[in-house]
């Protein structure tokens, strides 16, 4: 049975950007929720992202439910921490290039 949101997309990916900003460096960022199949929870993508560059690429996710925004679930901040240091480690010289 499908479940109906009570919260946005836009709410969601704010619920996991604040999750983040409480556990994570700032330049980890959540991206565009999707809605999980079967429907109680909303998918948001994390990636490393830097000002003037953009994404670096995907570091893991979050689930946050549809009901409010509690975080159901995450990538081990362990995990995105190893996956953005080896972002940072191939785009090194693009990200110093553009932070004197």
């Amino acid at each position: 049975m499908k479940t109906v949101p009570q919260l946005t997309a836009q709410q969601a990916q704010a619920a996991a950007n604040l999750f983040l900003s409480d556990h994570l460096p700032d330049r980890f960022t959540a991206s565009e929720a999707q809605l999980v199949a079967m429907g109680d929870a909303w998918e948001v993508p994390v990636s490393l992202s830097y000002p003037f560059i953009g994404s670096l690429g995907y570091v893991g996710e979050i689930l946050v439910s549809t009901a409010s925004e509690i975080i159901v679930s995450h990538t081990p901040l362990n995990d995105m921490k190893q996956a953005g240091q080896k972002l940072y480690a191939a785009h090194r010289n693009e990200i110093e290039a553009n932070f004197p």
